[in-house]
Formats: structure tokens, sequence, C-alpha cells
């Protein structure tokens, strides 16, 4: 398999999601990513829902090395500075200060290793009013105008996976390997200091374009009316989900498949915007005649008929789609906690090939013993 990074070190020193996932996007380009853990717990991810293995840890941290160091241990604080000494790439996600009072700031490991990438994420920033302020996943929603867009505007309650963690971790992945590219032609490491609510605003930035640009302030339904998308159950009770866009065949492709080619008449339908401005009409005709056919029976009537669409799975279902089992999407792994570990291999196909090799999470210090074994073997020589 292609490991384009199979040649960088990464000290990871992170918790939760967002340094682990910058490692993980990192590992599964094919770097050696080292997790450095405290003794007896690990990561507090590792315990989310009891033991030391959950699936919120499982999530983020395959093709990993564990090691466990307690850097208030001057043995083990040792022993992190030797892996930086090796390292390329050194990640943490503390609060401002913390990294510092571990024997990990950047001060501290520049020393060892002078062109370094220190990678530091924090929720806020390294500097304002709300530098100490804790954040988590919805605090950085919210703060960055992005919770708005997900909320349900009655009743309105946190939905959906941890996106804000996610995508500051992959952001944080891609400015790591900036700063690599940049080391290649200077000889000089970098700083990077990345920060949740930064992440998300430039994840948001369609929604503050619109804000700046034509003074709209947008909602949960301010995309999904323009793109003309729909969600429908059907009479199996499963969902369906079509996205029209803008090009009049497929709003004329969704007229055939459905039967409802008196719609071109509707002074309502007949145009574009005018099905903007009535889709909440649009969709109270549409929900009954969707509630007529299965899942299955609507997504052959509109695949004929060329309509963009899908079914709505879950998870349970999305990977045995035969496109997604064709892409071999669905990987697996010998896991000695788990027996086999199955997960959703990276996206990445090089040179026409899919990267489908990957390691099973790490158990807490599973990799101690050779990490350590390692650096002796490198001092002796």
């Amino acid at each position: 398999m292609v490991k384009p990074l199979k040649n960088i070190r990464v000290i990871e020193l992170g918790t939760y999601i967002t340094g682990p996932a910058a490692g993980m996007h990192l590992a599964d380009l094919g770097a050696d990513v080292i997790k450095v853990e405290r003794p007896g717990t690990g990561d507090p991810f590792r315990a989310f829902k009891g033991g030391l293995y959950s699936p919120h840890y499982q999530t983020y941290n395959r093709n990993k090395r564990s090691i466990a160091l307690d850097t208030k241990d001057p043995d083990d604080l040792a022993v992190l500075h030797d892996l930086v000494a090796t390292a390329d790439v050194f990640i943490q996600n503390f609060r401002p200060g913390v990294a510092e009072k571990l024997g990990a700031g950047e001060d501290d490991l520049r020393k060892i290793r002078p062109d370094l990438i220190y990678c530091a994420i924090s929720g806020f920033g390294t500097s304002g009013p709300s530098r100490d302020r804790p954040a988590y996943d919805t605090v950085a929603q919210a703060a960055s105008g992005y919770l708005r867009l997900l909320t349900p505007p009655s009743n309105p309650r946190v939905i959906g996976p941890a996106i804000a963690d996610a995508v500051t971790g992959q952001y944080a992945a891609m400015a790591c390997l900036a700063a690599l590219l940049e080391r290649s032609q200077t000889g000089k490491g970098r700083r990077i200091d990345i920060s949740m609510l930064e992440a998300m605003c430039h994840f948001n930035l369609d929604s503050f374009t619109h804000y700046y640009s034509v003074n709209e302030v947008m909602g949960p339904l301010s995309r999904p009316v323009v793109s003309q998308s729909y969600t429908f159950e059907c009479r199996d009770g499963k969902w369906i989900a079509i996205h029209l866009s803008s090009p009049t065949k497929f709003w004329e492709g969704l007229l055939a498949a459905t039967g409802q080619e008196q719609l071109k008449e509707d002074p309502r339908f007949a145009e574009r915007l005018e099905r903007i401005k009535y889709q909440d009409d649009l969709i109270a005709h549409f929900t009954p005649v969707f509630r007529t056919k299965t899942r299955d029976a609507w997504s052959d009537l509109l695949l004929e008929h060329e309509v963009p669409h899908s079914p709505a799975y879950d998870s349970d279902e999305a990977l045995e789609d035969p496109q997604a089992r064709h892409l071999g999407i669905k990987v697996e792994a010998p896991s000695s906690e788990l027996g086999t570990f199955t997960t959703v291999r990276p996206p990445y196909n090089f040179d026409g090939a899919p990267e489908t090799d990957v390691s099973a999470p790490p158990v807490l210090d599973e990799h101690g013993d050779e990490i350590r074994d390692e650096l002796a073997r490198r001092k002796a020589s």
C-alpha cells in the first residue's frame, strides 16, 4: 500500500477528539503516530462508555502506537523528550499553558528538536478574553454560528455528530502537512496554533459570505430551499433523499418518476424560483406520494429518470450499498480487544489504489516496551 508519510513520526499528546483526529489523519497517510497517554487511565475517551476501549476512542485512534507516560515522573518525561528527538510533528490539544506544565511546551521541545512542527489545538485561541474558557464540540459549533444551521427552529436541541471536533482535527492535519512541505524546502520547523473557533468559522464560510455579501442571515432551511433538497419517508418507513439543484432536467425527471407531470402547469412549481418560494407546498404535495411505494421501488424509478438521489441510510446499511461494497470502504483488521476491528478506510486512492491497510486502535501502553526498546537501540548506536 502507498504510505506517503511513511518516514514521518508524530508524537500525539492528545485527548478526546481534536488532537487524536489530527493524528489519525496523518497515521492514515502512513505516519508513525505514537500516542502518549496517562498511565492507568489513558485518553479519557477510552472510558467514555466504561472500560478502556470505547467506540468513541476507537473512532479516532486507529493506525497508532500507544505508550503510557507520566510526565510528572522525571524518567517518563525523559522518555517523552527522547521521543520528541526522533519526531517530525508534535500534536497537543490542551488549554493554553497546560502543555508547558507537563514539560511539553514548544520552547522545551524545540530545544530538543529545532525543526519540529509543533501543533497546538485549543478551544478559543492562545489570547483574548475567551482564551481560558473550556470548550467542547457544541461550544465551538455555537460560537461559530454553525449550531444555528443544524438546530430545529422549534423545540431546539443539539443534534448530529461532533462536527467541530472532527473538522478542527482535519484542519490541524492539513496545516501539519503544509508545514512539513515547507520544512522540506527550508529545513525550519513551525508552530501551528489552531482553535476550534477559528476552524469552525472557516468551515461555516458560506454562511458568513451570504451575510457580508447580501445581508442574509442563514438558517437551517436556507440551503435546502435553494438547492431543492428533500427527504421523504417511504411506504416501508425508510427515507429517501433527493437533491435537484438547478438543472431543469432533474425537476422534470422527478415529475416523470413520480407520475406528477401535472405539476408542470401549476404556477407555484413551474419555475425554479417559484419552487423555492413554495417549497413547503411542494413538500406537502410529495409527502403522501412517496408513502405509496417502498424506498427500493422509488430508488429504481429515480435512477431510471436520472434524478440525483440516495436512500437515506443508517450506519447499519450505508456500507452494504453495492457502490460502497465495490469501493471497499469497509475494512477490517485483527484486534486483541474486539477480535475483528471494522472501520472505514481512508478516502484516498493513490495511483488508482485504495488504502485498505489499517491497524486496530491500540490498547493502553500496548507498544510501550517496543518503543522504549527502539529508543534504547537508537542511543546505543
